[in-house]
This record gives structure tokens, C-alpha cells and sequence, in this order.
């Protein structure tokens, strides 16, 4: 089983995001701490480290890290707001110690919105830059999405906009909004309903299939997934037997994630659904997302397993 690494190195930020899911406590991983993890990670053959936090590039060691990662075999990414790699020289150590993969957090492409989202009203400016400083340093940079109701009807204008604009970007993820965790659960209101997304993730889906882009999708039924069940997180992983290590710096401490983790609620219509072995379910069903909206669909598992196992970016 392929698995991936989370390391947590900062629980400190510099934005506000109304949904965090990991927000500010004020612990920073200590640099020995974390060479341990990296070396535990390299001796269980992780397939790669992914940095992330709160935010990670407030981890002031965070280049030195990211080259003892690549010294030791270990291929590392960051998951950033993009608010501080917008600096050029910034960023440029990070490629210079070997960073070459980045995943950039944008909500929305309209810039009002992404600035209440994330409490930053100059977040999205300062995005831009940061996709300009990693064009020209030739990093790949994928943009994660969290789904929530200020988004949920205009999915499809991030996408364009974005790939319109820095053609580089060719790989986009959704995750949607998990309401129980922290920052989110203060903020009911931004729950969506999956009817209100699933025409705008559709348009999505569709035009990034048109032009030659992937992308992935989390925390979505395979019945609002469309003809693109293939390309949800959870199906992919339940396929291919994926995992996650995970090291939170908080309470929950070490995490390690496997099949038996991509599973959540079903309801009795799921059972006449061609897809319920290989469709993790409704997230928080009937807590915050409501069973009534789920429906079977009829499409052959064994053809969105062939399509998984035909390969596709991870």
C-alpha cells in the first residue's frame, strides 16, 4: 500500500480562513522533532512528505527542512496560502533546497470573496503573485478548493480563471467543507447543501476534462460525482488501498489513515447503488449533509475501477 505523509510543522498562521480545520494553537515542531519523523517516514518508505500546518512557511527552518527531506530520498511538497511565497526570494530558497511542487489554497477566484473567506483581504493578490514567482522558478503548484456555500456557485470560474491565466496549472482538488472540525463549526452558515454545488462541480469537472487537466474531489458521494466518479479521493483510495501518515501537532499526535478510514455514512437508497462498495458515502449524514439528497445511480463499478487503475496524476 502506497502511503503519503503529512507533517505538520506550524500551528501558527497568517490568515483567518472561517473553516480551518487545523487552526493556530501556537506549537511550532521542534527541528529535531521533525528530522525524527522525516527519518520514521523514510524507514517505512513513504512515497513522499507533504509540509503543511496552520501554515508551514511561518516554520522559519522550513528550507533547511524541505533539503534533509530531499537529501534523504524523500520527495516533499507544501501545502501554503500562498501568502508568503508571493515573495520571490522566498520562494526561491525553498526551490533551492528542492522544492519543486507546491499546492496553493484558493477558495475563489473572485477576490471579495476569498478575502472574507480567509480573513485576508489582500489573499487573492497576493496569490497571483505567488503563481507568477513559481511560473517563472518552474514549480508545479496544484490549487486546493474547500467547497462551502460563499463558492458553491461559481466552482467553474475558479478553475478557468486561474489555468486561463497561468496555463502551468493543470491540476485542481475539491475538498468539501468539513463541518465539525474547528473554525467550522463556529460557522454554520457556510455549510452547502450538495444540490447547491453539484452543477458548478460539474462544470468544473467537465471543462478541466475538456482541456487536459485533472483533478480530484473529497468528501463527495459518487452520486453527485457525475460521469467523474473515477476521479474522487475516497473511491481512488478504497481501489487502490492508499494510505496517509499523518502527524498532527495537537492531541491527536500521530495518524496513520488506510481503507478502513474512507468510510462514512450510507443510507438505504445506497443499497440499490451500483457504486456503494466503491463510494464512501455521506460525510456527517444527516448531521449537517442530509440523506433525502443521495439517489443510486446505475453506472458499473468495474468501469470506474478500470478507470482508476489506468493511472492519472495522484
Amino acid at each position: 500500500m502506497a502511503t503519503l505523509a503529512y507533517l505538520q510543522v506550524a500551528r501558527i498562521c497568517n490568515q483567518k480562513c472561517l473553516f480551518c480545520s487545523n487552526p493556530e494553537n501556537g506549537r511550532v515542531i521542534s527541528w529535531k522533532e521533525a528530522v525524527d519523523l522525516l527519518d520514521a517516514f523514510v524507514q517505512q518508505e513513504a512515497a513522499g512528505v507533504i509540509f503543511t500546518g496552520g501554515e508551514p512557511t511561518l516554520f522559519d527552518r522550513l528550507p533547511e527542512l524541505v533539503a534533509y527531506a530531499r537529501k534523504k530520498g524523500l520527495p516533499a511538497r507544501l501545502i501554503t496560502n500562498g501568502q508568503r511565497v508571493c515573495k520571490p526570494d522566498y520562494l526561491k530558497a525553498l526551490v533551492d533546497a528542492g522544492l519543486d511542487h507546491m499546492h496553493i489554497s484558493v477558495h475563489s477566484a473572485k477576490p471579495e470573496v476569498q478575502g472574507e473567506l480567509t480573513g485576508n483581504k489582500n489573499s487573492l493578490p497576493n496569490i497571483l503573485r505567488a503563481l507568477e514567482n513559481a511560473g517563472r522558478l518552474g514549480v508545479r503548484v496544484d490549487i486546493n478548493t474547500v467547497i462551502n456555500s460563499l463558492n458553491a456557485g461559481h466552482l467553474s470560474f475558479t478553475p478557468r480563471f486561474l489555468a486561463g491565466k497561468f496555463p502551468f496549472l493543470t491540476h485542481f482538488v475539491w475538498n468539501n467543507m468539513d463541518p465539525l472540525m474547528n473554525a467550522a463549526s463556529l460557522n454554520p452558515r457556510l455549510v452547502p447543501t450538495l444540490r447547491s454545488f453539484e452543477v458548478e462541480l460539474h462544470r468544473a469537472m467537465a471543462w478541466l476534462s475538456s482541456v487536459g487537466r485533472t483533478f480530484r474531489v473529497e468528501r463527495v458521494p459518487l452520486c453527485f460525482m457525475s460521469d467523474f466518479a473515477h476521479f474522487s479521493t475516497e473511491t481512488r483510495k478504497l481501489i487502490k488501498d492508499e494510505g496517509r501518515d499523518i502527524y498532527f501537532l495537537d492531541e491527536k499526535g500521530r495518524r496513520r489513515q488506510d481503507k478502513s478510514s474512507w468510510s462514512y455514512g450510507k443510507s438505504a437508497r445506497c443499497r440499490d447503488c451500483s457504486l456503494e462498495k466503491i463510494c464512501a458515502g455521506l460525510y456527517q449524514m444527516d448531521v449537517y449533509y442530509s440523506s433525502k439528497e443521495l439517489c443510486p445511480v446505475l453506472t458499473p463499478a468495474q468501469a470506474v475501477a478500470s478507470k482508476v487503475r489506468g493511472g492519472g496524476r495522484p
